[in-house]
């Protein structure tokens, strides 16, 4: 069972587009919501910290909440693939309702937000989380039932990720091209919101039609007294908590993209010229070419790493790979700090800033397969199979470490003091002349956010994962027994 193959090829494409729609929509969120929320709405720092924090604490009961809901139901189409053509249409007007500055509403200095203003961010903002949890964890369980080979499965996740992540690079692209013509953020980030919405959801649709569930586990039933709980389940899988710990310290990975855009504008970096006589176009031009090489780094480097991880996997370990690849981020951000400050050439810092990025493919993809390994593992010691429980996990990971990412860079502006209000518009003309303004202090503090804070998370990353043991021969071993005792516990495999 282990050497066969049960997808085809152009179902396991079908699955990587769909992953491509998802992705264009949630790298709106993760990489320009905080500058929206800051610099566009100009609301108060304190306040999207709040926001963002407890969302995240909400999302600790939503994500497992789902998991659990996914386990224990199945509709006539199986029990996964629905809910991503149910969640599609609320998914893309929550997120153009994300990005809309309320009719209306126009930020000024030293006058307060106004409460309805906060109150429909803080309402948009938590239900758009609720709503991509319901199709996000049934939807990153489905490798799961697509195939019961594990190294099948490894596969169709990497696919799945690297033509996914396209979708984090047609994100950047699109508002830094749009910002060449469009001076307004408010409708570069109008038209990006609208765009990636309409064509990403419906790309992520296809997964409802073309896709197969083959592995059939029967439905979750309610525990019998003194019973451990689905929860308690996967608290007490020692690996799984592990991986889920390093997905929490990996939070780094997401600044090199939600970053750019902040230190763009106040980094101090000024390509080809003068910031003292530079015009307001010129700056304007400026910070787009700014964010565009530090988001392309980011791209090209989670990019290269995730489509030369499928050789990768013949050769070494998950473990070993999450290691390898966090060190030698760690390492590389040091360089762009260090080389990057002294020399004040962003441009000789590209190779570094390239290998530091290296780490953003392999997270995206390796602890995925962990986790379901993870499961299998759970499956033979207690006989249940958490599919979305487990997925939950991940979701959960990704959305806390894109928060912990978005408080990290607000927590940077209240720490040298920068206040985004006191920018009186958002157009280049105003950008230019506060950052004459800013102080070394405030400009290095900025680029840290793209540098030595990533590396740091990245070497925290690493810890857990020493300890991860599902590898070598203890994982064939588990996946060997799985094999014999499925059939007995009632589970369909179909072709």
């Amino acid at each position: 069972m282990e050497e066969k193959n049960y997808v085809p090829k152009r179902e396991s494409m079908t699955f990587a587009i769909a992953a491509l729609g998802q992705g264009l929509v949630y790298s709106c969120m993760s990489s320009y919501i905080t500058y929206f929320y800051m610099n566009v709405v100009k609301l108060g720092a304190v306040f999207v910290i709040l926001l963002m924090l407890l969302a995240r604490v909400w999302d600790a009961i939503n994500d497992p909440l789902m998991g659990m809901i996914v386990d224990r139901h199945t509709s006539r189409w199986g029990r996964l693939r629905h809910y991503p053509v149910i969640t599609a249409i609320p998914i893309a007007v929550l997120t153009i309702l994300m990005f809309t500055v309320p009719f209306g509403y126009e930020p000024q200095k030293d006058v307060p937000t106004p409460v309805y203003i906060s109150v429909f961010v803080a309402v948009v903002y938590v239900m758009w989380g609720m709503v991509y949890t319901s199709s996000d964890v049934p939807f990153w369980s489905l490798p799961n039932v697509m195939t019961p080979n594990p190294a099948e499965r490894g596969k169709i996740i990497s696919l799945g990720r690297t033509i996914g992540g396209i979708g984090s690079a047609v994100t950047v692209a699109l508002p830094i091209i749009v910002g060449y013509f469009i001076s307004s953020d408010e409708k570069k980030y109008a038209i990006m919101a609208i765009s990636m919405s309409v064509i990403g959801m419906l790309l992520f649709c296809m997964s409802s039609f073309g896709v197969k569930e083959r592995v059939r586990h029967p439905n979750a039933t309610k525990r019998a007294p003194g019973e451990p709980s689905a929860l308690s389940r996967i608290f007490h899988c020692k690996p799984l908590m592990l991986v889920v710990l390093s997905g929490i310290l990996s939070f780094g990975r997401y600044m090199l993209q939600a970053a750019a855009p902040h230190v763009a504008r106040y980094a101090g970096f000024y390509v080809g010229g003068d910031l003292s006589t530079a015009t307001p176009e010129q700056f304007g031009s400026n910070m787009s070419t700014v964010q565009l090489v530090i988001q392309v780094c980011a791209a090209v480097g989670m990019f290269g790493a995730m489509l030369f991880l499928p050789k990768l996997y013949k050769k070494y370990e998950y473990r070993t790979l999450v290691i390898g690849s966090c060190l030698l981020g760690f390492v590389a951000s040091v360089f762009t700090l260090l080389i990057g400050w002294f020399t004040k050439n962003l441009f000789i810092c590209i190779p570094f800033m390239i290998i530091s990025s290296i780490p953003l493919g392999v997270i995206n993809v390796v602890p995925n397969a962990m986790i379901f390994d993870c499961i299998d593992y759970m499956e033979l010691k207690t006989g249940y199979r958490d599919n979305a429980l487990g997925s939950a996990c991940q979701s959960f990971v990704n959305k806390l470490g894109n928060a912990f990412a978005t408080v990290i860079i607000i927590a940077m502006y209240v720490l040298v003091h920068i206040d985004p209000k006191d920018v009186n518009g958002v157009d280049a003309a105003a950008a230019l002349t506060y950052a004459r303004s800013m102080s070394t202090s405030q400009n290095f503090a900025m680029y840290s956010l793209v540098s030595i804070v990533p590396g740091i998370s990245l070497l925290l990353c690493a810890i857990p994962i020493f300890f991860y043991d599902i590898v070598g021969d203890k994982k064939k071993k588990i996946h060997e027994e799985l094999s014999v005792i499925r059939a007995e516990r009632g589970i369909e495999i179909t072709e």
